[in-house]
């Protein structure tokens, strides 16, 4: 029997022991920076002399290590691996595969400390950031392996007279993953243990400026028994090898979390049937957001300006998820802006190792100059509350920058900058204010704070996003309460974490027997 699932508890960095462990876990780990990573391909380690470096965005001449990049004869040889290997993993039954995924999540709980250091050193993370994100990647474990074993019954059927009638999920076979880096162990976990529990084999292409973190994960997969072949970890260029898995015609299905433009580029490439391709691949995508936190004349100003402030500025921005606009009425406008930004010019900025920073560094120069470039375009189209510069030495430091009076059309307010900005806009009221929310092109989280009972049930219904929440931050989704996934051009609506993911890796099949 399995326990019903839980989610993984966060850990407390204001219990000294628990502060201790992770200081002893960052100089466990700090001690390893620079080792070399292969690739692998049904089990074999393979190297090249062209590697990926990764180096911690906090300080950067510092390496976190190096990763072999693979080439398109290594793609040709992992699907080769993946189609072998599917041929027994697929036949292998939901409640085996099940174990395997539960025995990894076990081994990454026990790990959880050194997991965690590795994401501050790579990603940039904060101490509670990189523990929620190693959380996160234990719950889809869980989850998703008490998922398959209850997908695996038979679907409710009838018998016809005189027959024998049974309906049942059958997985796709190879597919192709590919994470981003702002979640570089959570998504990744749950993109590619997903897949798998459903019975398909992968290719894993972690993100370029996060491999480490993934070359970690298939190791502790390794290590909790998954057969050699059901995922094959193949860093590198997506210029080189993203565009050939997607397209290659025996490659089953895409699973894509990234930017809008890209994941537009994989679905229509994985839309062109190829010569030799038998099946219309399928493609799950999550692609971003604009998230918009809305403030009504009703509700409590304290709580919504710390929560705004959060959402917004919680792993410097980088997340989907982030709220990238505070949308209040003008009833209470010119208080909020001021709480929020007294709250944002309190924040510590500084590297992701030391405890004391609320805020980090983002993750790249790529990433550092795209968002100083719509700060400075900012300047001269909105009113500049907090921020507005870059910020300490040795790292892509920015600091927490707020607009105020934002034009709801503007870049600012419409396009994603994925990063330590946030747009205040001005509502006449509660109607206008969702109009305002409803008026970009993504989908994807929402708040209201607001204590008007009918505004927030018709705040369910009107307010347009896959993840909608009243009265708390727009980020924190968890896995089993929080189905996260969203509309228009945040992506396919995956829905993750919820009781429909698996469905998006099988296929019914139906058998009748007359008897």
């Amino acid at each position: 029997m399995i326990d019903s699932y839980r989610p993984e508890p966060l850990v407390d960095f204001q219990n000294p022991a628990n502060r201790a462990t992770l200081e002893a876990a960052l100089k466990e780990v700090g001690a390893e920076l620079g080792r070399h990573y292969p690739i692998v391909v049904g089990g074999e380690r393979r190297e090249r002399e062209n590697r990926l470096r990764s180096y911690n965005p906090s300080r950067l001449d510092e390496t976190v290590g190096t990763v072999s990049k693979a080439t398109r004869q290594d793609v040709e040889d992992a699907i080769a691996a993946a189609e072998q290997a599917f041929k027994t993993w697929s036949r292998a039954g939901a409640a085996f595969r099940a174990r395997v995924l539960l025995k990894a999540a076990a081994e990454l709980r026990r790990q959880k400390a050194l997991f965690t250091a590795l994401e501050i050193y790579e990603a940039g993370k904060t101490w509670p950031e990189a523990d929620g994100d190693v959380a996160e990647a234990i719950d889809f474990m869980e989850y998703y392996a008490r998922q398959a074993v209850r997908l695996a019954q038979p679907v409710p059927t009838i018998n016809l007279p005189g027959e024998e009638d049974a309906s049942f999920y059958i997985p796709l076979g190879v597919g192709v993953i590919i994470p981003p880096w702002n979640f570089p162990l959570a998504i990744l976990c749950g993109m590619t243990t997903g897949a798998i529990v459903a019975g398909n084999t992968v290719l894993l292409k972690p993100s370029s400026v996060t491999p480490v973190i993934g070359a970690w994960f298939v190791n502790l997969l390794e290590q909790s028994g998954l057969p050699k072949g059901v995922v094959n970890f193949v860093p590198g260029d997506s210029r080189e090898i993203g565009d050939y898995m997607v397209g290659h015609p025996r490659t089953r299905f895409i699973s894509f979390t990234g930017s809008r433009e890209v994941g537009l580029h994989i679905n229509e490439l994985a839309a062109k049937h190829q010569k030799g391709q038998l099946w219309i691949k399928r493609v799950v995508a999550e692609m971003g957001g604009k998230d918009a936190i809305v403030v009504d004349e009703t509700a409590d100003l304290e709580e919504a300006a710390a929560d705004i402030v959060t959402s917004a500025f919680g792993f410097q921005g980088q997340k989907c998820s982030a709220c990238s606009r505070a949308i209040v009425v003008d009833a209470v406008y010119d208080e909020v802006a001021r709480l929020v930004s007294e709250r944002t010019k309190k924040l510590t900025l500084g590297m992701a190792m030391d405890p004391a920073n609320a805020v980090g560094p983002v993750i790249d120069q790529g990433s550092e100059s795209k968002i100083l470039g719509y700060i400075e375009k900012g300047k001269s189209t909105a009113k500049l509350l907090a921020g507005g510069e870059k910020a300490g030495d040795g790292g892509h430091f920015i600091a927490p920058t707020v607009f105020g009076d934002v034009a709801p059309d503007s870049e600012l307010a419409q396009e994603e900058i994925f990063g330590p900005v946030l747009s205040m806009i001005r509502a006449r009221d509660y109607d206008q204010a969702i109009e305002i929310a409803n008026g970009t092109e993504f989908g994807l989280t929402g708040s209201l704070y607001s204590k008007d009972r009918e505004r927030l049930e018709r705040a369910r219904l009107d307010f347009h996003v896959g993840n909608l929440y009243l009265n708390r931050k727009c980020t924190g989704a968890v896995v089993g309460a929080h189905p996260f996934g969203g509309f228009n051009m945040s992506g396919t609506d995956s829905k993750t974490g919820s009781p429909d993911y698996l469905l998006l890796f099988t296929q019914m099949k139906c058998v009748a027997e007359r008897i």
